[in-house]
């Protein structure tokens, strides 16, 4: 009995009935997902509720690298960090819609891997995917992810409604999705070179934050249990720095972080010194962390204080005051967007 894995290629289903093989995994949750697959267009009510929209794409050999990133942890991923949009704006997700470009190199079966991922996230986070597109590619992969969610009016945040002396706070930690990238292009390296497998052992948590990272649902409900609501909210999928600097310009300020506050893990902090990286630098513009990073009023610090999946990292100033990162000297120094740009060039 061979054990080869069996492939399918996708020209033995088609278009059409690759659609029917994914539709037939998906069970619908809410009553305002009122038509899923099967029509021209899904239908949503979104029940006398606000809308919110996002949409981001995933393209292969620009942000995932297939040797090592598992197609159902991509699958999880692609969802995820839409969800994180969503969650940033205090809203609540409810159906996603997934369109794939696929190469003729990918079987059916790996399309199924990676809808598991998919469907597993849809799951975890009680979103129901209601629709997409699958067409042939010739650049590799392309997975394209629109999520829709629903809030009250006034329940809605904006990167824009930060004011000065409003404290800046981050959930989770920062800098292990970098660093998690970094074992995994050294890794990849060393294969290539000597052909010798990947030693990734007590590295388990900064992968887990690199290929299969969590949208942080659970931040948007601590904060509504403790009656806060963010007067500015963003998620960190392009660095901390680049984040905050989001949130200062569009609210018309400045913002000082302060070195010393800056929450990252041991084993981050172990592997950047490891790599001979800063660990600050590597919090400050890593980048895919998918941490909530808000301004709150300093009148709600007292419902915040001491809770232990929360860091208040900083604060908004005036305008003039700049963008300042505060060293553990008590130095300034201008802080700078250095993570992720989609237009950069790159070798």
């Amino acid at each position: 009995m061979s054990d080869t894995p069996s492939r399918t290629e996708l020209s033995a289903l088609g278009e059409f009935g690759l659609i029917e093989r994914l539709a037939s995994r998906i069970q619908l949750q809410h009553a305002s997902s009122v038509k899923g697959i099967g029509d021209d267009a899904a239908v949503i009510d979104p029940e006398g509720l606000h809308q919110v929209v996002t949409t981001d794409m995933l393209l292969e050999g620009v942000h995932f690298d297939l040797s090592y990133a598992p197609l159902k942890h991509l699958g999880y991923k692609a969802v995820v960090v839409n969800l994180s949009d969503v969650y940033a704006m205090n809203a609540t997700p409810r159906q996603v819609t997934v369109a794939l470009g696929l190469s003729n190199r990918f079987p059916v079966e790996a399309v199924d891997e990676l809808y598991e991922g998919m469907l597993l996230a849809c799951k975890n986070y009680g979103v129901d995917l209601v629709g997409g597109d699958t067409c042939s590619s010739r650049s590799g992969l392309v997975i394209g992810i629109t999520a829709i969610g629903v809030a009250n009016k006034e329940d809605i945040v904006y990167r824009n409604g930060a004011k000065d002396n409003d404290l800046l706070v981050v959930s989770g930690d920062l800098g292990g999705a970098y660093m998690g990238l970094q074992v995994l292009e050294r890794e990849k390296a060393v294969f290539k070179e000597t052909g010798a497998q990947p030693d990734l052992g007590g590295n388990d948590y900064i992968l887990e934050r690199q290929l299969k990272p969590e949208a942080r649902k659970d931040i948007i409900e601590l904060l509504a249990k403790l009656g806060v609501k963010p007067t500015a909210m963003i998620d960190i999928s392009d660095g901390l720095a680049s984040e905050a600097i989001h949130i200062a310009r569009n609210s018309g300020l400045g913002v000082r972080i302060f070195d010393e506050k800056l929450p990252i893990d041991p084993t981050t902090y172990k592997t950047a010194r490891d790599f001979d990286l800063d660990p600050s630098t590597c919090a400050l513009n890593g980048g895919e962390d998918y941490e909530l990073l808000f301004t709150i009023a300093q009148a709600d610090y007292d419902k915040i204080k001491g809770n232990p999946s929360i860091t208040v990292i900083g604060h908004m100033t005036d305008k003039a005051s700049g963008y300042m990162l505060v060293d553990r000297q008590g130095g300034q120094h201008e802080l700078r967007a250095q993570g992720w740009d989609a237009f950069l060039k790159r070798s």
